[in-house]
């Protein structure tokens, strides 16, 4: 057979048509926008006008073909207005012709955000409930600092862009599970030094921990194939990275650099065509959501409180 532009084409003449799937994607939406959206769907969550934090945001990229600088809450209230009035969101997309693809790009970045969770109340008794189910990396009581870094130049190895978000800690901050998933990759890579990488349920989302601390750098309970919660405690921050040989401190500020890739097909997931997104609003989202951790004096592993 012969390879072309995508499409297999074998001896006998017969062709096999392309898979339809989502190859680019970019994720542009800024904070308030996120904020808001969030808002409208947790407010309207149980109402005939539930509106979806990832529809939301489609609808406004598909307005501005995703450029936010167009961005005008005016449009954001006027499409809740017409949702509140009883307009149907088929209806009210039906002119748009990329909404379908946006809906479908922020679907699976958000997807893992808001929805249902257990929690429990001064008692112990567990209770379902309706918000942001995620979590910030960093818990609550540990000091970082970030800004938007995504696309930054990198030299190490050869020059490339940053596809994920830096934030600044000390070494040895516990690192949180964002989202309940499976453990899908454990160990050193020379680039993120000893990292953790965990896909999501719907394995539309994969999480990328990287450059975790020296000697120490994951949980006693992390393994690989682990089904992890969301609020988990899943290693420890460091400077590991940069080097061919294993556990190795090349990176000169302690940090954790986590990504999120989109998986719209698993031939995506180890390939050339990646597609790692802008993270910087969801990280700034995700910090009205801090895990609580206590440290076990005796296995010096810290442990989320429940």
């Amino acid at each position: 057979m012969i390879v072309s532009s995508g499409t297999v084409f074998f001896l006998t003449g017969a062709v096999t048509p392309e898979k339809d799937f989502i190859r680019y994607a970019e994720f542009n939406a800024p904070y308030e926008v996120l904020k808001k959206a969030m808002d409208i769907d947790i407010n309207s969550y149980g109402t005939s006008n539930h509106m979806k934090m990832a529809d939301t945001v489609a609808y406004l990229a598909s307005l501005y073909y995703n450029d936010f600088s167009k961005y005008s809450e005016k449009d954001l209230d006027d499409l809740i207005s017409k949702i509140n009035s009883g307009s149907k969101l088929e209806a009210l997309t039906s002119g748009l012709n990329k909404f379908k693809y946006y809906q479908s790009v922020y679907s699976a970045a958000l997807g893992g955000l808001v929805g249902e969770y257990e929690e429990k109340d001064s008692n112990g008794k567990k209770y379902n409930k309706y918000g942001i189910k995620a979590y910030s990396p960093i818990p609550s009581g540990f000091a970082f600092s970030d800004y938007d870094d995504f696309g930054a130049s990198r030299s190490y190895g050869y020059k490339r862009k940053h596809l994920g978000h830096d934030m600044l800690c000390e070494v040895g901050t516990p690192i949180i599970c964002i989202e309940e998933g499976t453990v899908e990759c454990i160990g050193w890579n020379q680039y993120g030094g000893w990292r953790i990488g965990i896909r999501s349920k719907d394995r539309k989302r994969y999480y990328y921990y990287a450059h975790l601390r020296k000697n120490r750098p994951y949980h006693a309970d992390i393994y690989a194939g682990k089904e992890v919660c969301a609020g988990d405690v899943i290693g420890y921050a460091g400077r590991t990275g940069y080097s061919t040989q294993e556990n190795v401190n090349n990176i000169e500020i302690p940090h954790l650099h986590w990504g999120l890739e989109l998986v719209f097909d698993e031939s995506q997931k180890e390939s050339d065509n990646e597609i790692w997104i802008d993270i910087y609003a969801i990280t700034k989202l995700l910090s009205e959501r801090k895990a609580e951790v206590r440290r076990n004096a005796e296995s010096k592993e810290f442990y989320t409180v429940q």
